[in-house]
């Protein structure tokens, strides 16, 4: 399950507008501890392309819909950026299907 997937099933406000198919940067999370961050896989070049775009980068952001739990991730601890880049009309939220 990914990062955006729990998000979802958990009612966190986490957009992910592109429904996880790495074609938005609106997932984007900021892994809090770097221990965890370095556990992850490297992301590929579609989600730097895709990081280049969202709002807030950090030296530990990732996608939400590439971070896939495991269980060495456990207790991990993901921040949400203050805003996010998207191009719908201000104050849409798409839902999750």
């Amino acid at each position: 399950m990914s990062m955006l997937e729990a998000a979802h099933q958990n009612d966190i406000d986490l957009e992910g507008a592109c429904e996880g198919s790495l074609a938005c940067s609106t997932c984007h999370v900021i892994v809090m501890d770097v221990d965890y961050y370095k556990k992850l896989e490297e992301p590929t070049d579609e989600e730097n392309d895709m990081l280049d775009l969202a709002f807030g980068l950090t030296e530990t952001s990732r996608l939400g819909c590439q971070v896939i739990a495991k269980p060495e991730l456990d207790g991990m601890r993901l921040a949400l950026p203050a805003a996010t880049r998207n191009f719908a009309v201000d104050g849409f939220k798409p839902k999750p299907h």
